[in-house]
This record gives structure tokens, C-alpha cells and sequence, in this order.
């Protein structure tokens, strides 16, 4: 069997191999703390899974439209008007299982092989793994430390040329938890505007901020036909597992995207979305705990990241990730994470998402429920390294995970 040259194009999502190796790894008897997925370890709220069951009950188990449900279009419509203070209409929303495919469905609609694409650097594996897939150029916006893990966007407006079709930005931030500021994002408005260059900004984070509300380049005037926005409910809702997504695309995207859903998936589970405005319609104070409790869990892993020699962390101002700067330690993003694996704390090496990660590690305290180790089992030597470095690594991550082994209990809607 001879595969196609594109598919050695197609990259990865590291979590899911650092997972599976842990897995691998708990079935040999080993205990591992778990701070490599970025999943909330919460359980959905009640009331979406009633809404579910209801929806089950009442046979919505049919083929139904590609872009979705009307009536949930609908509702999804009217929030993100109130998020972004426009008049969306519902025939600009497209469902999709998961947010992944909106990516891929705007990748593939707008880019030809050869065109080019800025994307975040570091960032979501799959934006550069899409890009380098249907043909495109990836051009890495590098988000630098010094800017709290912010890009700058004279070098942005300096990577633009007439090849250039697509900026992808992501506010908060996966894997820095950083927060772009609305100065920076209004120059990027204007930029892409001026340009006649489309912004896909994934908002999957919009309601994660520990500091600040919610900017996006799509509240500026006119900018309705040059951003697709991309939102989910995997991270607010702790909806994982639903697969459930959706964007807001300019009129000329619609139809193509729709078509792109019927040729791929053909549509989205009719009680998926149903359980979908549940969660929009329904009560907000479960989002409101969860973020409650990651701001807390970030300020204890910040705290303990820097109380660490040869290891400095700065703050995460939204998300639920902490990107601690390892340089000092003498090793490189993969041996430490593959070290401390071993050792039974599973992370990821800030390569997995992208070359200028390197000399960072990424740390999800949303998955930090299970495995309240003892801290013992830092006095094991991780290879080559300082016993005492060694120690205070692990002591740090096993804090913030029995800090919070009480924490991921269900949400019902009464939760505050």
C-alpha cells in the first residue's frame, strides 16, 4: 500500500500520545499524575445531560441539516451577539463535532497549495499540522515570553505578503494561557482588514479569563465578512467527550463549510445540540466554579514553578495552562518531560507545540483530579538531575494535584 505524499504532511496532537503512554504505563501498576490533557475535570452539568436524555426521549436521533439544528443556531446566534454587541444572524452558524473541523473546513476552503497562513507559535498543534496538510505555508507567529507569550505585531505585519490568506489567533492562549491585548488585536483588525486577509481566532477559551473580560477581533466595525470565529462547549461546559462545536463564518463561507460538513461528517448529533443550547440557555454558575477554581489551581503551580531553581513561570491569565521556562535546568523540553513521565507525572514538552516551545514545558492543571500521590515519590532520582531540582519538580506537581483531588466532583445546575 503506497499512502499519499499529504498524509506525511499530517502532524499530531501530543497529549493524546503523552496519555497513551501513561495509560500504558498505570497498566503496568505505575501511579501517574495526570497534567498533560487540557480536559476540566469536572463532569457535565446536570441540567445539558437532562437536556440530552430529554432530546433522546423525544427522538431527536435523525439526520438533520449540515450547518444544524435551526432552532439551535438560533440560540447560538443570539449569545455570541450579546458576547460581541453585533446582530449575528443564525444562518452564519455552522455546527460541527468538535471545533477541530472548523479549523480544518476554513483551512481547506480558503488555502491553496503554496498560499501562507500565520498562525501562533507556540501553539495548537493541529493549526500547523492543517496548514502543512492541504499544501499551505505555515509562518509562525513566534509569541515571545518577554510579551507575556504575545506576539508582536510589527513582526506580523511583517510577515504578511501577497501569499498571505489567513491569521490565526487564539485568545486566551493554548499552551501559554496568555491573553492578547485589545490594542494588539485592534492592529491586527486593521492589518487583516487593510489587507483583505481572513482571521479564524479560536475563542474556545473566551469564558477562562482569571483577569479582564473577552476581546475579539471580531468586535471591530466591519469585520463581520473577514473572521470566522471558532467556539465549542469542551472547555466551558466540560463537554469533552460530546464532540460538539461550531463557528461563526462570513456569508461567502457558509455555504462552502456546510458542504464540507455533508461531504465529511454530514452533520452534528441532533441531541448533541439540543444538550448544546441547554448549556447556553441554562444555568452559568458551573462555569463560574470551574474558572474559580483554576484561577486558584494556577496561582499554587505559578507559586511553586518559581520557588524552583532554574525554573522561573510566569502567571496564566486565562485558559487552564501553565508554561513554565525550564532553560536553566540544562534540559531540553522532551528529556524532562519524558524524565518526569518515568517518574510518574505526565506532561508535555513545549515542542509539541512548536519549534519556539522549546525550553518550556506545558502543565494543565484543568486534569488534576485523580492520582493524590505521596510526595515521597520525589525523592526518586530523575535521570541526571539535581536530586534537590528533581524533588521540588515533582513536589510542585503533586501539590497542585492533591490540592485538588476534592475538586472534580459533578456540576449539577445548582452549583455555585
Amino acid at each position: 500500500m503506497k499512502l499519499a505524499k499529504s498524509i506525511g504532511r499530517l502532524g499530531t496532537e501530543t497529549a493524546f500520545e503523552v496519555l497513551a503512554k501513561a495509560k500504558k504505563l498505570e497498566a503496568q501498576g505505575k501511579d501517574i499524575v495526570h497534567l498533560e490533557i487540557g480536559e476540566p475535570d469536572f463532569e457535565t452539568p446536570d441540567h445539558i445531560k437532562e437536556a440530552a436524555k430529554k432530546a433522546l426521549d423525544d427522538n431527536f436521533t435523525h439526520y438533520v441539516p449540515s450547518p444544524g439544528l435551526m432552532e439551535v443556531r438560533e440560540v447560538i446566534a443570539e449569545h455570541q451577539s450579546a458576547v460581541h454587541n453585533k446582530n449575528i444572524s443564525p444562518e452564519n452558524v455552522v455546527f460541527t463535532p468538535g471545533a477541530k473541523p472548523i479549523m480544518f473546513f476554513t483551512i481547506m476552503a480558503l488555502i491553496e497549495p503554496g498560499d501562507e497562513v500565520i498562525y501562533p507559535n507556540p501553539g495548537f498543534p493541529i493549526y500547523e499540522s492543517m496548514i502543512n496538510y492541504v499544501g499551505g505555508k505555515a509562518v509562525p507567529m513566534e509569541l515571545k515570553e518577554e510579551k507575556e507569550f504575545n506576539a508582536d505585531v510589527d513582526l506580523i505585519e511583517q510577515s504578511i505578503t501577497d501569499k498571505t490568506k489567513l491569521i490565526i489567533l487564539n485568545s486566551p492562549n493554548n499552551p501559554c494561557g496568555s491573553v492578547m491585548e485589545p490594542s494588539d488585536i485592534k492592529r491586527v483588525a486593521d492589518i487583516a482588514k487593510e489587507k483583505d486577509i481572513v482571521i479564524l481566532t479560536d475563542e474556545v477559551y473566551k469564558d477562562l479569563y482569571f483577569e479582564g473580560s473577552h476581546n475579539s477581533v471580531y468586535d471591530y466595525d466591519d469585520m463581520e465578512e473577514n473572521v470566522v470565529i471558532l467556539d465549542g462547549f469542551s472547555k466551558s461546559y466540560a463537554m469533552t467527550g460530546w464532540r460538539l462545536g461550531y463557528g461563526i463564518f462570513p456569508n461567502q463561507l457558509v455555504e462552502p463549510i456546510s458542504r464540507l460538513v455533508t461531504n465529511s461528517v454530514s452533520c452534528t448529533s441532533a441531541f448533541s445540540q439540543k444538550a448544546a443550547a441547554a448549556a447556553i440557555q441554562g444555568p452559568q454558575d458551573s462555569v463560574k466554579m470551574m474558572l474559580k477554581e483554576f484561577k486558584e489551581r494556577s496561582k499554587i503551580v505559578v507559586d511553586g514553578f518559581n520557588d524552583i531553581k532554574g525554573i522561573s513561570c510566569i502567571q496564566p491569565k486565562g485558559a487552564f495552562y501553565a508554561f513554565p521556562n525550564i532553560k536553566e535546568t540544562g534540559y531540553k523540553s522532551q528529556e524532562l518531560s519524558d524524565a518526569l513521565l518515568n517518574h510518574g507525572v505526565a506532561v508535555l514538552p513545549g515542542t509539541s507545540f512548536g519549534k519556539y516551545g522549546e525550553g518550556y514545558l506545558r502543565i494543565s492543571f484543568a486534569n488534576s483530579r485523580e492520582n493524590p500521590l505521596s510526595v515521597s515519590k520525589g525523592t526518586k532520582c530523575i535521570i541526571g538531575m539535581d536530586i534537590q531540582i528533581q524533588q521540588k519538580i515533582t513536589a510542585t506537581l503533586i501539590q497542585a494535584t492533591t490540592s485538588f483531588s476534592d475538586k472534580g466532583k459533578p456540576l449539577s445546575s445548582s452549583s455555585s
